[in-house]
């Protein structure tokens, strides 16, 4: 089985001078907290803030986009 299933993305460049923000709310941080979700949309890295991840954990797990909750 050599097929490839999921195109790598490039890694998050580690700048301190951008806040990371969630993508659900808009709240920012400093750093991307360890708490927080980060979710992988059409290669694009997305990030949810605690009460976002928590309010929609289903649909997270289920893989969703988060245009669909």
């Amino acid at each position: 089985m050599d097929q490839k299933t999921h195109e790598q993305v490039p890694p998050d460049p580690a700048d301190p001078e951008t806040p990371t923000v969630c993508a659900r709310c808009g709240t920012a941080a400093d750093r991307t907290p360890a708490t927080w979700t980060c979710s992988v949309e059409n290669g694009t890295r997305r990030y949810f803030c605690d009460d976002c991840a928590r309010a929609n954990i289903r649909a997270i797990e289920g893989r969703l986009d988060s245009p669909w909750w």
